[in-house]
């Protein structure tokens, strides 16, 4: 099991994840993703276009491991 952070921005605004998430399957990380897209969403209401936003995965060395649209994707 590995831990990784998920962190979230449209290039101006971030949502940094300090903690991060232990995911037992990589495949997983996706559907993680979206739901960290999700949870920002809520936290953040009242926004009209999420269109920029993306939640970027990071494993603890810091790699990226994967990026996520928010919306269409």
């Amino acid at each position: 099991m590995a831990r990784y952070r998920f962190h979230a921005t449209n290039g101006y605004e971030c949502v940094f994840d300090a903690k991060g998430k232990e995911i037992r399957l990589p495949e997983r990380l996706t559907r993680r993703a979206g739901e960290v897209a999700r949870e920002v969403m809520r936290a953040l209401d009242g926004r009209e276009d999420w269109g920029e936003w993306h939640v970027s995965v990071h494993d603890l060395t810091g790699r990226r491991v994967l990026v996520r649209p928010f919306v269409g994707g």
